[in-house]
């Protein structure tokens, strides 16, 4: 069993289920204090951890949109990521997570991981979740509202007011005011350089990740590609191809063949396997 403290979460030295070894952290870049006696514990991967480090990264995940929890340190004597996957038991475990850390790891898994499968949102009538099928439908019946009331009950998926006009529709509804936010977000958004890629100036600012929909921005460091946090996909923020498309006529630092893609118009709809 594991002691801890808020300020300062510490391995036990008498746990048995631990495997404790004299190595540094592998997730702390820094060089430990002269004097440190904070135990270091192995993950199932072969790197070594503290509870501190080991909790600052996990949460470090979630707060980006995931909720896998993959290993950054580099495979001994290579440059190649470990990216070994821990499980949750793993990790609370080593982490030595507190009980207010539990449930905000616990209640951001289970949402994280419920939006990559399917598509869900409040009924503003009966405030039941409700999953959403057609992607390409605004228009929203709730099965709850139908089986306690016996009347059937639709809503706005956008603009979640009782769905106003016909159905279909996959742009709005005839409520004043639905419109979609993001999509107003990419057709206005200011343009950005890339400082490291060069040539490339006057890009939009935000984009959609060209797989599921999810609005995204560049942080201005390193290469034009980046990773989408919800869907995990690789895609070019200059052009918007995929990135094992767009470095068939291009290479991650300099301008892509066809230039930089206009703003976004119509947002992906992500069709899950």
């Amino acid at each position: 069993m594991s002691t801890q403290t808020p300020a300062d979460k510490r391995y036990d030295r008498r746990d048995t289920t631990l495997k404790f070894v004299n190595r540094p952290d592998a997730l702390d870049p820094l060089p430990p204090d002269e004097g440190d006696q904070c135990l270091r514990a192995e993950m199932s991967c072969g790197h070594a951890v503290t509870p501190e480090s080991l909790t600052g990264w996990c949460r470090s995940l979630l707060d980006q949109g995931q909720y896998k929890f993959k290993c950054p340190a580099l495979k001994e004597g290579t440059l190649q990521k470990c990216d070994a996957e821990w499980s949750y038991p793993e990790v609370r475990r080593l982490a030595v997570l507190t009980v207010e850390e539990m449930q905000y790891f616990e209640e951001h898994t289970a949402r994280l991981a419920a939006a990559e499968y399917c598509e869900f949102k409040s009924c503003p009538s009966c405030r039941t979740y409700v999953e959403r099928v057609d992607l390409t439908n605004l228009s929203v019946s709730c099965t709850i509202c139908l089986a306690l009331k016996k009347k059937k009950f639709e809503f706005c998926w956008q603009c979640l007011n009782q769905w106003k006009g016909a159905a279909p529709r996959s742009d709005r509804c005839n409520n004043h005011g639905c419109i979609n936010h993001n999509l107003e977000l990419l057709k206005n958004c200011k343009t950005t350089n890339l400082p490291q890629v060069a040539g490339v100036k006057d890009c939009p600012s935000i984009r959609a990740c060209v797989t599921c929909g999810q609005i995204v921005e560049h942080d201005k460091t390193g290469c034009k590609n980046i990773i989408c946090p919800r869907c995990q996909v690789e895609f070019c923020f200059v052009c918007l191809k995929l990135t094992t498309e767009c470095l068939k006529t291009s290479y991650h630092f300099i301008p892509c063949r066809d230039g930089v893609a206009p703003r976004q118009t119509s947002i992906p709809v992500w069709c899950r396997k």
